[in-house]
């Protein structure tokens, strides 16, 4: 995800050397970058790549799952991780990875190259190995380490390179960059059924279920929670739902839910306000009344959202401190709606910086970062928050931080 600029000239047409000079370190950077996407890519296909799953699995080992009606953006191979625990607890991870809402957005799937040099792209559109680092083996899906306590859980993780926060089934035809007619194949919906007959397969009784996800995953968890518990684990009555930063507000979401991703009625008719996450929710618990425990966590000015919430505003992929304010006040707003249709939900909000000090703002996700394991002022981290919850202990963390007049960062 990087920053949309329009490019500028002089009004004789010709660039300024400042210019020049710019577009030369840009062209740097982004070779620079797809360099480093490539190195590392090399490195997890032939060392560390996890093994093809072959039905006999060793517990604590993470295991790459090819599953045949399914279908990444781009039209490449789609697969699913998982893992073994030694519970019958289950968690289904939903993966994030960005969201395209029209031809612009669809043209520019994330790369290395642009990256680096500050181009616009938007979401994940295919599950090359360098996509792996980003699934598993880090936050909670950390294997062999005594912090992580959902280390001997069973897990699915139902990974993501379709930008239709996995509920899409068309085919979008768009204009790439270098002029060519492509399609991304919203495919997100079907991915979703596959993976879950697979999960059922594996894991049929789950005494404990823990339904979670991260960026665009965070929106799938109430548009899908509700079928998952219906129609794959009618049986589990202790479900937690877990949704850590799912907040875009877009006036268009229903039509871009209906007319862009194709997604059944069931995902955009609830659609009726800007807010799509609070949408899906409200939905969800009308249906499903006291049939969940339900958890959200954000940081208090995601660099990430408030860049994208920039960009549906005034099409400018950037952030500062300005929107960084206004996604606050949004977050504010978002969280006195959330506990106003869901009176017993749990909150966790942290304002861990970005790493990236020019860019300002917090970080992006915590649930599969090092963040998770980092403690808050209240002496708690999210993992020990969130393994709680999931046994019945919900508490508020760091609502303090939602307290704040003015919003800088």
């Amino acid at each position: 995800m990087t920053l949309r600029s329009t490019p500028t000239s002089s009004s004789s047409g010709s660039s300024s050397p400042k210019e020049a000079l710019g577009a030369r370190a840009q062209e740097l950077l982004s070779k620079a970058g797809g360099a480093v996407e490539n190195i590392i890519g090399k490195h997890i296909e032939t060392a560390a790549e996890a093994p093809l799953y072959d039905g006999a699995p060793v517990a604590k080992v993470w295991y790459r799952l090819p599953l045949s009606g399914a279908m990444s953006g781009d039209g490449s191979e789609y697969h699913i991780y998982i893992k073994k625990g030694f519970t019958s607890r289950l968690c289904l991870f939903f993966s994030g990875g960005g969201v395209a809402w029209n031809a612009f957005t669809a043209a520019r799937p994330v790369t290395g190259s642009a990256v680096a040099a500050g181009a616009p792209n938007y979401y994940w559109n295919n599950l090359r190995p360098f996509t792996q680092f980003m699934n598993i083996n880090i936050g909670i899906t950390e294997t062999d380490t005594a912090r992580n306590p959902f280390d001997d859980w069973n897990f699915v993780v139902i990974t993501y390179a379709t930008g239709d926060f996995h509920v899409g089934r068309g085919d979008f035809l768009y204009t790439s960059e270098d002029g060519r007619q492509e399609i991304l194949h919203f495919h997100g919906y079907e991915n979703f059924r596959e993976s879950m007959k697979a999960a059922v397969s594996l894991f049929p009784n789950p005494s404990k279920l823990l339904i979670a996800g991260d960026s665009a995953g965070a929106f799938a968890v109430p548009a899908l929670s509700g079928i998952i518990a219906d129609e794959f684990y009618p049986d589990c009555r202790d479900i937690t739902l877990f949704s850590d930063s799912a907040q875009l507000l877009y006036k268009d979401w229903r039509q871009t839910a209906r007319d862009i991703w194709k997604a059944d009625k069931r995902f955009f008719e609830p659609l009726h306000t800007d807010n799509i996450f609070l949408d899906w929710y409200e939905a969800l618990l009308t249906s499903h009344k006291n049939r969940f425990r339900c958890l959200y966590a954000s940081t208090t000015h995601d660099y990430l959202l408030s860049t994208f919430l920039n960009d549906v505003m005034n099409k400018s992929y950037s952030t500062d401190s300005a929107v960084q304010g206004l996604f606050y006040r949004q977050l504010q707003e978002m969280v006195r709606q959330l506990r106003s249709i869901c009176p017993g939900m749990a909150f966790f909000i942290s304002d861990w910086k970005h790493l990236v000090p020019s860019q300002g703002g917090t970080v992006h996700t915590a649930v599969r970062q090092p963040f998770f394991y980092l403690k808050t002022k209240e002496n708690i981290s999210m993992a020990e928050w969130l393994s709680d919850a999931a046994c019945g202990k919900l508490q508020d963390v760091g609502m303090e931080l939602l307290e704040q007049k003015e919003a800088g960062c």
